[in-house]
Protein backbone atom coordinates (compact mmCIF):
# COMPACT_ATOMS: atom_id res chain seq x y z
CA UNK A 1 0.00 0.00 0.00
CA UNK A 2 1.69 3.55 -1.62
CA UNK A 3 0.89 6.60 0.42
CA UNK A 4 -0.53 8.30 -2.42
CA UNK A 5 -3.49 6.00 -2.78
CA UNK A 6 -4.63 6.70 1.03
CA UNK A 7 -6.29 9.88 2.65
CA UNK A 8 -7.52 10.18 5.64
CA UNK A 9 -11.29 10.87 5.98
CA UNK A 10 -12.46 13.46 8.29
CA UNK A 11 -15.77 12.98 9.86
CA UNK A 12 -18.57 14.03 7.26
CA UNK A 13 -22.24 15.13 8.07
CA UNK A 14 -24.73 12.99 8.23
CA UNK A 15 -25.45 12.42 3.59
CA UNK A 16 -21.99 13.40 3.03
CA UNK A 17 -19.52 10.59 1.47
CA UNK A 18 -18.03 8.90 -1.87
CA UNK A 19 -21.30 6.74 -1.40
CA UNK A 20 -23.81 9.35 -1.66
CA UNK A 21 -22.71 10.45 -4.44
CA UNK A 22 -22.74 7.11 -6.13
CA UNK A 23 -26.23 6.88 -5.52
CA UNK A 24 -25.38 3.44 -2.90
CA UNK A 25 -25.98 0.51 -2.33
CA UNK A 26 -29.34 -0.41 -4.02
CA UNK A 27 -32.15 -3.29 -2.22
CA UNK A 28 -30.52 -6.18 -4.64
CA UNK A 29 -26.84 -5.48 -3.45
CA UNK A 30 -28.26 -5.06 0.27
CA UNK A 31 -30.47 -7.89 0.07
CA UNK A 32 -26.94 -10.35 -1.15
CA UNK A 33 -25.40 -8.83 1.73
CA UNK A 34 -27.55 -10.74 4.03
CA UNK A 35 -27.84 -13.54 2.24
CA UNK A 36 -24.20 -13.92 1.43
CA UNK A 37 -23.47 -13.54 4.85
CA UNK A 38 -25.95 -15.66 6.35
CA UNK A 39 -25.87 -18.71 4.41
CA UNK A 40 -22.09 -19.95 3.99
CA UNK A 41 -21.55 -24.09 5.09
CA UNK A 42 -23.87 -24.15 7.83
CA UNK A 43 -27.00 -25.32 5.55
CA UNK A 44 -24.63 -27.37 3.54
CA UNK A 45 -24.16 -29.62 6.40
CA UNK A 46 -27.52 -28.72 8.09
CA UNK A 47 -29.51 -32.38 7.35
CA UNK A 48 -26.76 -34.64 9.51
CA UNK A 49 -26.38 -31.76 12.51
CA UNK A 50 -29.98 -31.76 12.96
CA UNK A 51 -30.67 -35.37 12.42
CA UNK A 52 -27.98 -36.46 14.90
CA UNK A 53 -29.92 -34.12 17.54
CA UNK A 54 -33.83 -33.85 17.00
CA UNK A 55 -36.69 -36.32 15.87
CA UNK A 56 -38.63 -34.30 13.21
CA UNK A 57 -41.76 -33.82 15.52
CA UNK A 58 -38.92 -31.79 18.20
CA UNK A 59 -37.40 -30.86 14.84
CA UNK A 60 -40.44 -28.68 14.15
CA UNK A 61 -41.38 -27.01 17.73
CA UNK A 62 -37.67 -25.85 17.77
CA UNK A 63 -37.88 -24.11 14.18
CA UNK A 64 -40.98 -22.41 15.53
CA UNK A 65 -38.87 -20.92 18.07
CA UNK A 66 -35.71 -20.06 16.08
CA UNK A 67 -37.76 -18.61 13.64
CA UNK A 68 -39.88 -16.70 15.77
CA UNK A 69 -36.92 -15.43 17.60
CA UNK A 70 -34.54 -14.56 14.65
CA UNK A 71 -38.02 -12.83 12.66
CA UNK A 72 -37.84 -10.55 16.12
CA UNK A 73 -34.52 -9.79 15.50
CA UNK A 74 -35.27 -8.62 11.95
CA UNK A 75 -38.04 -6.67 13.02
CA UNK A 76 -35.65 -4.71 15.15
CA UNK A 77 -32.88 -4.21 12.46
CA UNK A 78 -35.86 -3.18 10.38
CA UNK A 79 -37.26 -0.75 13.10
CA UNK A 80 -34.23 0.30 14.24
CA UNK A 81 -33.04 1.69 10.78
CA UNK A 82 -36.48 3.23 10.40
CA UNK A 83 -36.95 5.01 13.26
CA UNK A 84 -33.09 5.45 14.13
CA UNK A 85 -32.38 6.87 10.80
CA UNK A 86 -29.34 8.67 11.42
CA UNK A 87 -28.28 6.13 13.25
CA UNK A 88 -24.74 4.49 10.90
CA UNK A 89 -23.24 1.25 11.28
CA UNK A 90 -26.02 -1.28 12.79
CA UNK A 91 -24.66 -3.20 15.40
CA UNK A 92 -22.11 -0.69 16.28
CA UNK A 93 -24.13 2.51 15.98
CA UNK A 94 -27.52 1.50 17.89
CA UNK A 95 -25.21 -0.21 20.50
CA UNK A 96 -23.60 3.06 20.68
CA UNK A 97 -26.33 5.03 20.74
CA UNK A 98 -28.37 3.49 23.28
CA UNK A 99 -25.47 2.97 25.54
CA UNK A 100 -22.38 5.03 24.80
CA UNK A 101 -18.97 5.20 23.14
CA UNK A 102 -17.39 2.31 25.03
CA UNK A 103 -20.58 0.37 24.30
CA UNK A 104 -20.49 1.16 20.97
CA UNK A 105 -16.62 0.24 20.83
CA UNK A 106 -17.40 -3.13 22.62
CA UNK A 107 -19.53 -3.83 19.95
CA UNK A 108 -17.63 -3.00 16.74
CA UNK A 109 -14.41 -4.53 18.36
CA UNK A 110 -16.07 -8.09 19.14
CA UNK A 111 -18.36 -8.06 15.92
CA UNK A 112 -14.44 -7.31 13.88
CA UNK A 113 -12.63 -10.23 15.76
CA UNK A 114 -15.86 -12.57 15.33
CA UNK A 115 -15.64 -11.62 11.05
CA UNK A 116 -12.36 -11.86 10.33
CA UNK A 117 -11.58 -14.90 12.57
CA UNK A 118 -14.90 -16.86 10.76
CA UNK A 119 -13.24 -16.11 7.81
CA UNK A 120 -10.17 -18.10 8.36
CA UNK A 121 -12.69 -20.62 8.98
CA UNK A 122 -14.82 -20.17 5.48
CA UNK A 123 -11.15 -20.25 3.93
CA UNK A 124 -10.35 -23.49 5.72
CA UNK A 125 -13.31 -25.05 4.90
CA UNK A 126 -13.50 -23.61 1.34
CA UNK A 127 -9.82 -25.84 0.57
CA UNK A 128 -10.98 -28.49 2.97
CA UNK A 129 -14.35 -28.98 0.13
CA UNK A 130 -12.09 -28.53 -2.66
CA UNK A 131 -10.30 -31.74 -1.81
CA UNK A 132 -13.16 -33.49 -3.13
CA UNK A 133 -11.31 -32.50 -6.26
CA UNK A 134 -7.88 -32.05 -5.59
CA UNK A 135 -6.54 -34.51 -2.84
CA UNK A 136 -3.39 -32.36 -1.37
CA UNK A 137 -5.81 -29.90 -0.06
CA UNK A 138 -8.24 -32.38 1.80
CA UNK A 139 -8.46 -31.63 5.17
CA UNK A 140 -8.28 -27.62 4.64
CA UNK A 141 -5.36 -26.90 6.78
CA UNK A 142 -2.47 -28.92 5.03
CA UNK A 143 0.95 -26.63 3.73
CA UNK A 144 -0.81 -26.97 0.03
CA UNK A 145 -3.93 -25.88 1.45
CA UNK A 146 -2.89 -22.69 3.10
CA UNK A 147 -0.76 -21.53 0.24
CA UNK A 148 -3.98 -21.97 -2.11
CA UNK A 149 -6.58 -20.30 1.20
CA UNK A 150 -3.45 -17.25 0.90
CA UNK A 151 -4.11 -16.90 -2.74
CA UNK A 152 -7.85 -16.62 -2.62
CA UNK A 153 -7.64 -14.74 0.42
CA UNK A 154 -5.27 -11.82 -0.94
CA UNK A 155 -7.46 -12.25 -4.42
CA UNK A 156 -10.72 -10.67 -2.55
CA UNK A 157 -8.49 -8.20 -0.70
CA UNK A 158 -6.96 -6.90 -4.07
CA UNK A 159 -11.06 -7.08 -5.44
CA UNK A 160 -12.36 -5.46 -2.50
CA UNK A 161 -9.13 -2.32 -2.86
CA UNK A 162 -10.99 -1.71 -5.94
CA UNK A 163 -14.23 -0.07 -3.88
CA UNK A 164 -17.20 -1.52 -2.02
CA UNK A 165 -19.40 -0.91 -4.57
CA UNK A 166 -17.26 -3.26 -7.17
CA UNK A 167 -17.05 -6.04 -4.16
CA UNK A 168 -20.73 -6.02 -3.89
CA UNK A 169 -21.51 -6.58 -7.09
CA UNK A 170 -19.18 -9.53 -7.45
CA UNK A 171 -21.02 -10.54 -4.19
CA UNK A 172 -24.54 -10.36 -5.56
CA UNK A 173 -23.26 -11.99 -8.50
CA UNK A 174 -22.24 -15.48 -6.46
CA UNK A 175 -24.71 -15.09 -3.88
CA UNK A 176 -27.12 -16.04 -6.92
CA UNK A 177 -24.82 -18.59 -8.21
CA UNK A 178 -24.75 -20.45 -4.87
CA UNK A 179 -28.28 -20.37 -4.33
CA UNK A 180 -28.87 -22.54 -7.27
CA UNK A 181 -27.43 -25.82 -5.69
CA UNK A 182 -29.25 -25.56 -2.69
CA UNK A 183 -32.73 -25.42 -4.54
CA UNK A 184 -31.58 -28.18 -7.10
CA UNK A 185 -31.50 -30.42 -3.95
CA UNK A 186 -34.89 -29.06 -2.61
CA UNK A 187 -36.17 -29.80 -6.17
CA UNK A 188 -34.83 -33.61 -6.25
CA UNK A 189 -35.43 -33.72 -2.48
CA UNK A 190 -39.17 -32.90 -2.93
CA UNK A 191 -39.38 -35.68 -5.74
CA UNK A 192 -37.76 -38.35 -3.97
CA UNK A 193 -39.40 -37.20 -0.33
CA UNK A 194 -41.10 -40.30 1.31
CA UNK A 195 -43.75 -39.71 4.04
CA UNK A 196 -43.21 -43.12 5.94
CA UNK A 197 -39.49 -41.84 6.61
CA UNK A 198 -40.57 -38.76 7.88
CA UNK A 199 -43.08 -39.84 9.96
CA UNK A 200 -41.15 -43.29 11.62
CA UNK A 201 -40.84 -42.44 15.24
CA UNK A 202 -42.00 -38.96 14.70
CA UNK A 203 -41.05 -37.88 18.58
CA UNK A 204 -37.82 -39.69 18.81
CA UNK A 205 -39.22 -41.98 21.58
CA UNK A 206 -37.11 -45.13 20.53
CA UNK A 207 -33.83 -42.92 19.28
CA UNK A 208 -32.20 -42.43 22.64
CA UNK A 209 -32.09 -38.65 22.10
CA UNK A 210 -33.77 -37.94 24.78
CA UNK A 211 -36.90 -36.26 25.90
CA UNK A 212 -38.96 -34.16 23.59
CA UNK A 213 -37.46 -30.63 25.32
CA UNK A 214 -33.98 -32.22 25.38
CA UNK A 215 -34.30 -32.31 21.77
CA UNK A 216 -35.82 -28.84 20.94
CA UNK A 217 -32.81 -27.38 23.06
CA UNK A 218 -30.00 -29.11 21.59
CA UNK A 219 -31.45 -28.66 17.80
CA UNK A 220 -31.85 -25.04 18.73
CA UNK A 221 -27.86 -24.67 19.84
CA UNK A 222 -27.34 -25.35 16.17
CA UNK A 223 -29.15 -22.76 14.76
CA UNK A 224 -27.98 -20.32 16.99
CA UNK A 225 -25.08 -20.05 14.58
CA UNK A 226 -26.97 -20.56 10.76
CA UNK A 227 -28.79 -17.16 11.22
CA UNK A 228 -25.46 -14.97 12.16
CA UNK A 229 -25.21 -12.21 9.52
CA UNK A 230 -28.69 -11.33 9.40
CA UNK A 231 -27.57 -7.64 10.52
CA UNK A 232 -25.32 -7.09 7.35
CA UNK A 233 -27.62 -4.51 5.76
CA UNK A 234 -27.73 -2.26 9.19
CA UNK A 235 -24.17 -2.87 9.35
CA UNK A 236 -23.78 -1.16 5.34
CA UNK A 237 -26.63 1.21 6.66
CA UNK A 238 -24.43 4.17 5.64
CA UNK A 239 -23.70 3.00 2.21
CA UNK A 240 -27.51 2.49 1.58
CA UNK A 241 -28.94 4.53 -1.57
CA UNK A 242 -32.29 4.50 0.54
CA UNK A 243 -32.27 4.09 4.55
CA UNK A 244 -36.23 2.38 3.44
CA UNK A 245 -34.09 -0.22 1.76
CA UNK A 246 -31.57 -1.30 4.58
CA UNK A 247 -35.21 -2.95 6.58
CA UNK A 248 -36.45 -4.31 3.28
CA UNK A 249 -33.08 -6.18 2.88
CA UNK A 250 -32.99 -7.82 6.26
CA UNK A 251 -36.77 -9.10 6.15
CA UNK A 252 -36.01 -10.31 2.49
CA UNK A 253 -32.90 -11.88 3.39
CA UNK A 254 -33.92 -13.50 6.52
CA UNK A 255 -37.06 -14.79 5.30
CA UNK A 256 -35.34 -16.17 2.27
CA UNK A 257 -32.81 -18.57 3.70
CA UNK A 258 -35.51 -19.83 6.66
CA UNK A 259 -37.49 -21.11 3.79
CA UNK A 260 -34.33 -22.80 2.12
CA UNK A 261 -33.02 -23.56 5.47
CA UNK A 262 -36.62 -25.10 6.23
CA UNK A 263 -36.91 -27.10 3.14
CA UNK A 264 -33.35 -28.39 3.09
CA UNK A 265 -34.01 -29.46 6.70
CA UNK A 266 -37.43 -31.17 7.06
CA UNK A 267 -36.81 -33.04 2.90
CA UNK A 268 -33.92 -34.57 4.53
CA UNK A 269 -36.28 -37.06 7.00
CA UNK A 270 -38.24 -38.16 3.71
CA UNK A 271 -34.83 -39.20 1.96
CA UNK A 272 -32.94 -41.59 4.43
CA UNK A 273 -33.85 -43.11 7.77
CA UNK A 274 -32.92 -40.61 10.32
CA UNK A 275 -30.29 -42.54 11.64
CA UNK A 276 -28.90 -42.72 8.49
CA UNK A 277 -28.57 -39.16 8.11
CA UNK A 278 -27.04 -38.09 11.45
CA UNK A 279 -24.05 -40.53 10.39
CA UNK A 280 -23.60 -38.98 6.96
CA UNK A 281 -20.52 -37.44 6.45
CA UNK A 282 -20.29 -33.25 6.10
CA UNK A 283 -21.61 -32.02 3.65
CA UNK A 284 -24.57 -34.31 4.56
CA UNK A 285 -26.53 -32.71 1.59
CA UNK A 286 -24.04 -33.89 -0.90
CA UNK A 287 -24.38 -37.30 0.57
CA UNK A 288 -27.77 -37.06 0.25
CA UNK A 289 -28.21 -35.83 -3.35
CA UNK A 290 -25.21 -38.61 -4.11
CA UNK A 291 -27.95 -41.22 -2.30
CA UNK A 292 -30.58 -39.98 -5.10
CA UNK A 293 -29.10 -38.99 -8.13
CA UNK A 294 -25.70 -41.10 -7.85
CA UNK A 295 -22.00 -39.77 -7.85
CA UNK A 296 -22.61 -36.22 -9.77
CA UNK A 297 -24.80 -35.11 -6.87
CA UNK A 298 -21.87 -34.96 -4.41
CA UNK A 299 -19.57 -33.40 -6.73
CA UNK A 300 -22.43 -30.80 -7.74
CA UNK A 301 -22.99 -29.80 -3.91
CA UNK A 302 -19.44 -29.74 -3.75
CA UNK A 303 -19.04 -27.30 -6.02
CA UNK A 304 -21.95 -25.40 -4.51
CA UNK A 305 -20.37 -25.62 -1.01
CA UNK A 306 -16.94 -23.73 -2.80
CA UNK A 307 -19.11 -21.34 -4.63
CA UNK A 308 -21.09 -20.75 -0.98
CA UNK A 309 -17.80 -20.40 0.88
CA UNK A 310 -16.32 -17.65 -1.40
CA UNK A 311 -19.71 -15.69 -1.25
CA UNK A 312 -19.93 -15.78 2.17
CA UNK A 313 -16.16 -14.70 2.35
CA UNK A 314 -16.72 -11.70 0.32
CA UNK A 315 -19.87 -10.62 2.15
CA UNK A 316 -17.62 -10.81 5.93
CA UNK A 317 -14.82 -8.87 4.62
CA UNK A 318 -16.85 -6.31 3.64
CA UNK A 319 -18.52 -6.43 6.80
CA UNK A 320 -15.46 -6.46 8.80
CA UNK A 321 -13.70 -3.69 6.96
CA UNK A 322 -17.47 -1.40 7.62
CA UNK A 323 -17.97 -2.40 11.56
CA UNK A 324 -13.90 -0.71 11.53
CA UNK A 325 -14.76 2.19 9.15
CA UNK A 326 -17.61 3.88 11.13
CA UNK A 327 -16.14 3.62 14.39
CA UNK A 328 -13.02 5.66 12.79
CA UNK A 329 -14.91 7.92 11.46
CA UNK A 330 -16.61 8.74 14.69
CA UNK A 331 -13.70 9.16 17.38
CA UNK A 332 -14.45 5.69 18.47
CA UNK A 333 -11.24 3.58 17.60
CA UNK A 334 -8.63 5.84 15.77
CA UNK A 335 -9.16 7.61 12.68
CA UNK A 336 -6.75 5.95 10.22
CA UNK A 337 -9.10 2.85 9.92
CA UNK A 338 -11.15 5.42 8.12
CA UNK A 339 -8.55 5.98 5.71
CA UNK A 340 -9.76 5.02 1.87
CA UNK A 341 -8.01 4.99 -1.15
CA UNK A 342 -8.98 6.56 -4.76
CA UNK A 343 -11.69 4.09 -5.48
CA UNK A 344 -13.19 4.49 -1.69
CA UNK A 345 -12.33 1.32 0.02
CA UNK A 346 -11.47 1.50 3.95
CA UNK A 347 -8.03 0.07 2.91
CA UNK A 348 -6.35 0.60 5.91
CA UNK A 349 -9.13 -1.67 8.26
CA UNK A 350 -8.77 -4.05 5.09
CA UNK A 351 -4.78 -4.73 5.48
CA UNK A 352 -5.36 -4.78 9.01
CA UNK A 353 -8.31 -7.20 8.26
CA UNK A 354 -6.66 -9.72 5.94
CA UNK A 355 -3.44 -9.45 7.32
CA UNK A 356 -4.70 -11.01 10.76
CA UNK A 357 -6.58 -13.91 8.38
CA UNK A 358 -3.57 -14.32 7.23
CA UNK A 359 -1.51 -14.55 10.46
CA UNK A 360 -4.17 -17.64 12.22
CA UNK A 361 -4.06 -19.52 8.63
CA UNK A 362 -0.78 -19.90 9.42
CA UNK A 363 -1.33 -20.33 12.86
CA UNK A 364 -4.03 -23.54 11.70
CA UNK A 365 -0.78 -25.32 10.26
CA UNK A 366 0.43 -26.16 13.69
CA UNK A 367 -2.49 -25.10 16.19
CA UNK A 368 -5.58 -26.41 14.92
CA UNK A 369 -7.45 -27.39 17.96
CA UNK A 370 -6.58 -23.82 19.18
CA UNK A 371 -7.86 -22.18 15.68
CA UNK A 372 -11.73 -24.12 16.70
CA UNK A 373 -11.64 -22.44 19.95
CA UNK A 374 -10.84 -19.24 18.94
CA UNK A 375 -14.37 -20.42 16.42
CA UNK A 376 -16.01 -20.60 19.55
CA UNK A 377 -15.24 -17.63 20.94
CA UNK A 378 -15.71 -15.91 17.73
CA UNK A 379 -19.12 -16.79 17.90
CA UNK A 380 -19.54 -15.57 21.14
CA UNK A 381 -18.48 -12.41 20.09
CA UNK A 382 -20.40 -11.61 16.95
CA UNK A 383 -23.78 -12.36 19.80
CA UNK A 384 -23.40 -9.68 22.10
CA UNK A 385 -24.24 -6.95 19.53
CA UNK A 386 -27.72 -8.81 18.56
CA UNK A 387 -28.41 -8.30 22.48
CA UNK A 388 -27.45 -4.41 22.36
CA UNK A 389 -29.92 -3.62 19.27
CA UNK A 390 -32.54 -5.71 20.35
CA UNK A 391 -32.20 -3.88 24.01
CA UNK A 392 -31.88 -0.26 22.68
CA UNK A 393 -35.58 -1.11 20.91
CA UNK A 394 -36.58 -1.63 24.38
CA UNK A 395 -35.21 1.37 25.30
CA UNK A 396 -37.20 3.75 22.68
CA UNK A 397 -40.57 2.24 23.42
CA UNK A 398 -39.88 2.46 27.16
CA UNK A 399 -38.72 6.41 27.15
CA UNK A 400 -41.10 7.03 24.00
CA UNK A 401 -38.42 8.58 21.74
CA UNK A 402 -39.15 8.50 18.20
CA UNK A 403 -42.81 7.79 19.41
CA UNK A 404 -44.38 11.31 19.77
CA UNK A 405 -47.46 10.15 18.48
CA UNK A 406 -47.45 6.58 20.84
CA UNK A 407 -48.37 5.12 17.22
CA UNK A 408 -46.24 1.17 17.06
CA UNK A 409 -44.84 2.02 20.64
CA UNK A 410 -46.59 -0.99 22.64
CA UNK A 411 -46.14 -2.97 19.77
CA UNK A 412 -42.28 -2.31 19.07
CA UNK A 413 -41.77 -2.65 22.88
CA UNK A 414 -43.58 -6.14 22.55
CA UNK A 415 -41.02 -6.89 19.61
CA UNK A 416 -37.87 -5.46 21.44
CA UNK A 417 -38.41 -7.71 24.46
CA UNK A 418 -39.26 -11.12 22.98
CA UNK A 419 -35.92 -10.32 20.49
CA UNK A 420 -33.88 -9.59 23.80
CA UNK A 421 -35.29 -12.76 25.44
CA UNK A 422 -33.96 -14.45 22.29
CA UNK A 423 -30.69 -12.66 21.98
CA UNK A 424 -30.12 -13.10 25.71
CA UNK A 425 -30.98 -16.93 25.25
CA UNK A 426 -28.38 -16.95 22.44
CA UNK A 427 -25.58 -15.42 24.50
CA UNK A 428 -26.32 -18.21 27.09
CA UNK A 429 -26.46 -21.42 24.94
CA UNK A 430 -23.39 -19.98 23.46
CA UNK A 431 -21.48 -20.93 26.44
CA UNK A 432 -20.73 -18.12 29.26
CA UNK A 433 -17.15 -19.35 29.76
CA UNK A 434 -16.67 -17.81 26.16
CA UNK A 435 -18.28 -14.44 27.67
CA UNK A 436 -15.76 -14.59 30.13
CA UNK A 437 -12.80 -14.57 27.99
CA UNK A 438 -14.34 -12.11 25.78
CA UNK A 439 -13.73 -10.22 28.39
CA UNK A 440 -9.70 -10.08 27.70
CA UNK A 441 -10.37 -8.97 23.36
CA UNK A 442 -12.49 -6.03 24.88
CA UNK A 443 -9.50 -5.18 27.56
CA UNK A 444 -6.89 -5.42 24.81
CA UNK A 445 -8.86 -3.28 22.20
CA UNK A 446 -9.55 -1.00 24.71
CA UNK A 447 -6.43 0.85 24.00
CA UNK A 448 -6.99 1.70 20.69
CA UNK A 449 -10.36 3.43 22.34
CA UNK A 450 -8.30 5.58 24.29
CA UNK A 451 -5.92 6.14 21.37
CA UNK A 452 -9.11 7.29 19.40
CA UNK A 453 -10.17 9.71 22.57
CA UNK A 454 -6.48 11.33 22.59
CA UNK A 455 -6.66 11.70 18.66
CA UNK A 456 -9.96 13.25 19.26
CA UNK A 457 -8.55 15.51 21.72
CA UNK A 458 -11.25 14.19 24.34
CA UNK A 459 -11.47 13.22 27.95
CA UNK A 460 -10.18 9.74 27.74
CA UNK A 461 -12.98 8.13 30.18
CA UNK A 462 -15.91 9.49 31.22
CA UNK A 463 -17.51 8.25 35.31
CA UNK A 464 -19.44 5.77 33.24
CA UNK A 465 -17.06 4.47 31.04
CA UNK A 466 -14.72 3.82 33.62
CA UNK A 467 -16.83 1.72 35.85
CA UNK A 468 -17.44 -0.26 31.98
CA UNK A 469 -13.55 -0.61 31.60
CA UNK A 470 -13.15 -1.73 35.40
CA UNK A 471 -15.89 -4.30 35.11
CA UNK A 472 -13.93 -5.57 32.15
CA UNK A 473 -11.13 -6.05 33.79
CA UNK A 474 -12.44 -7.35 36.46
CA UNK A 475 -13.89 -9.92 34.20
CA UNK A 476 -10.88 -10.87 32.66
CA UNK A 477 -8.69 -11.27 35.65
CA UNK A 478 -11.74 -13.66 36.63
CA UNK A 479 -11.21 -15.51 33.20
CA UNK A 480 -7.35 -15.65 33.49
CA UNK A 481 -7.75 -17.04 36.74
CA UNK A 482 -10.38 -19.77 35.45
CA UNK A 483 -8.34 -20.39 32.41
CA UNK A 484 -5.06 -20.70 34.93
CA UNK A 485 -6.95 -23.02 37.26
CA UNK A 486 -8.91 -24.89 34.49
CA UNK A 487 -12.74 -24.54 35.79
CA UNK A 488 -13.17 -21.85 32.27
CA UNK A 489 -12.41 -24.39 29.62
CA UNK A 490 -12.32 -22.51 26.00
Amino acid sequence: MTLHLTRAVPTPTKGEGRDAARGGLALPALTALVVGSMIGSGIFALPSQMAGSAAPGPLLIGWTVTGLGMLMLAFVFQTLASRKADVDGGVYGYARAGFGDYVGFTSAWGYWISAWVGNVGYLVLLMATLGYFVPSFEGGNTTVAIVGASAVLWIVHALTLRGVHAAAVVNTVVTVAKVVPILTFIAIAAVGFESGLFTADFWGDGAGLGSTMDQVKNMMLVTVWVFIGIEGAAVYSKRAGRRSDVGRATILGFVGVLALLLAVNLLAYGLMARAEVAGLSDPSMAALLKNEVGSWGAAFISIGLAVSLLGALISWVLLCVEILRLPAMENVLPRQLAAENEHGAPSVALWLTNGCVQLMLLWTLFNESTYTQLIYLATSLILLPYLWSALYQVKLALTGETYAGGAGRARDLAIGGVALAYAVWLVYAGGTDYLFVAALFYLAGTGLFLWARHQAGRTLLTSVERVLVGLVSATSVVAVLGLAQGWITV
